[in-house]
């Protein structure tokens, strides 16, 4: 595996187009400077030991040290050694529903964003568990599939939005289908599924996709959010409407929500302004049965830095040895091979 170990000094790469135009305007005006003095041809007769291949290979050994040792400054790394690690606990998928309903503001600032600020928390938690993340709406998609990085899980969960998913709906059965199926072979028993919606499924049978997850002895834990009067439906200041020019208002269907997790074991949550309800859930959850989980990870890895800067100063040292004008004494070893 190869890594850079402080990619942020990559950014200085960014000078060596500057100094390519400032190289470039000075031998712009170097040369308009002689041009005044008379015919350039004429001017070389007059200064034999001018060079402008000189500084033109002074300035490319400058830029090759500049390349050299700002990669060296990255410190590139290979990993050197793999090690198996072994640790206790569980696998669980976040599917989280991003339909246009979870837009709705019974929940502030919305039932989504309550979501994203819940499953942070959650993530905060955690320390053997893996976690995955799916969202859905008319149709479910792998956001990040099953990882014991906290770090990206964070990241990826705070950017969920409905614009996800094109196609709208609430297709909870899909999300369990490919959440069943996102589980690594090593977990088996030690799997949970934790689905978080406002319960309004309009797309497929998400009863049978739980009782087919159970039988893989998968256990689902369902979150309702939202409230049973419902609210209406918000996209950039305006109010969704249906097809009689009616206000959309989109109301917590707990019965659904209900029967997926009694279906498969597992429990369902009401979510409060208070709590979502995630850490009761990880109570729960951390009643279950965990299991030992082996993943593979480089356990080390080999600094090559000290190579790159080191190349890069002995280009500097060449650069400075070259002289930007000739020398009588080198002149006769014809380095520069000029013909005599």
């Amino acid at each position: 595996m190869f890594r850079f170990a402080a990619p942020e000094y990559l950014y200085l790469l960014i000078l060596l187009p500057v100094l390519v135009g400032i190289y470039w305007l000075m031998v712009r005006m170097r040369r308009r400077s002689m041009e005044r003095f008379g015919d350039l041809e004429t001017l070389k007769t007059l200064m034999p030991e001018y060079s402008p291949k000189r500084i033109r290979t002074k300035f490319m050994f400058f830029a090759l040290a500049l390349v050299f040792i700002v990669v060296g400054l990255a410190r590139p790394q290979f990993g050197s050694k793999l090690k198996e690690v072994t640790h206790t606990g569980i696998e669980m998928m976040l599917a989280v529903d991003v339909s246009n309903s979870m837009l709705a503001q019974d929940f502030q600032p919305s039932r989504l964003e309550r979501t994203k600020f819940a499953i942070d928390r959650l993530i905060e938690q955690l320390h053997q568990d893996r976690i995955g993340l799916i969202v859905f709406a008319g149709d479910a998609y792998m956001q990040l599939p099953i990882t014991s990085d906290y770090v990206t899980a964070r990241s990826f969960a705070n950017n969920i939005s409905p614009t996800m998913v094109s196609k709208q709906g609430t297709a909870i059965g899909a999300a369990i289908d490919l959440a069943a199926k996102s589980f690594s072979s090593s977990s088996e028993g030690s799997r949970v599924i934790i689905i978080i919606s406002d319960g309004e499924n309009h797309e497929d049978d998400a009863i049978a996709a739980a009782e087919a997850a159970a039988e893989k002895g998968i256990k689902i834990y369902t979150i309702g959010i939202g409230t049973p009067e419902g609210a209406p439906i918000q996209i950039d200041g305006n109010f969704i409407q249906d097809e009689n020019g009616d206000m959309v208002v989109s109301k917590l269907d707990e019965p659904t929500l209900e029967k997926i997790a009694l279906s498969t074991g597992g429990a369902y949550i009401r979510a409060t302004n208070r709590s979502i309800g995630l850490e009761e859930i990880v109570k729960k959850i951390n009643e279950i049965e965990k299991k030992d989980l082996t993943s593979t990870i480089f356990e080390d890895y080999n600094e090559q830095y000290q190579y790159l800067i080191g190349i890069g100063l002995l280009l500097l040292l060449i650069e400075l040895a070259i002289l930007e004008r000739k020398s009588r004494i080198l002149s006769h070893f014809n380095i520069f091979k000029r013909e005599k």
